[in-house]
């Protein structure tokens, strides 16, 4: 399964209105083993609840330091990042140098397919369940 345009949708009469859908589709990695790459994330952070760090239910397309109640660093909250797969492999790839004064210490995860294994996971995580 990979991210990858899904289809076109003619709009308006004829050619004219010709554009690309970036739709949503499953990232290049494997969730099940992203499973095993999150269990080094578990010491501060959880899927459905902020522990030392936020919660990861819903995070792609939400604004970086945007859980609400979640105390975040001003770095983080300035940074200007939405979640995407993009951002996502660039901040857990080097978190430091990615948003420099984040209060998350972690070093990252160097490896490209872990890296993508666990955005695979955190995209299959999906949205928050409510209570």
């Amino acid at each position: 399964m990979r991210w990858a345009p899904a289809g076109l949708r003619l709009a308006g009469a004829g050619f004219a209105g010709l554009t690309a859908l970036a739709v949503f589709a499953a990232p290049p990695g494997d969730p099940k083993a992203g499973e095993q790459v999150y269990s080094r994330c578990l010491a501060c952070h959880a899927i459905q609840y902020d522990r030392t760090g936020p919660r990861h239910c819903g995070l792609i397309g939400r604004k970086a330091g945007s859980v609400p109640g979640f105390q975040y660093s001003e770095a983080m909250k300035k940074s200007g990042i939405v979640w995407n797969t993009k951002t996502l492999d660039r901040f857990i790839k080097d978190p430091l140098k990615t948003v420099p004064g984040t209060a998350m210490g972690y070093d990252g995860v160097k490896d490209p397919k872990e890296r993508a294994d666990l955005i695979a996971y955190l995209v299959a995580a999906g949205p928050c369940k409510t209570k």
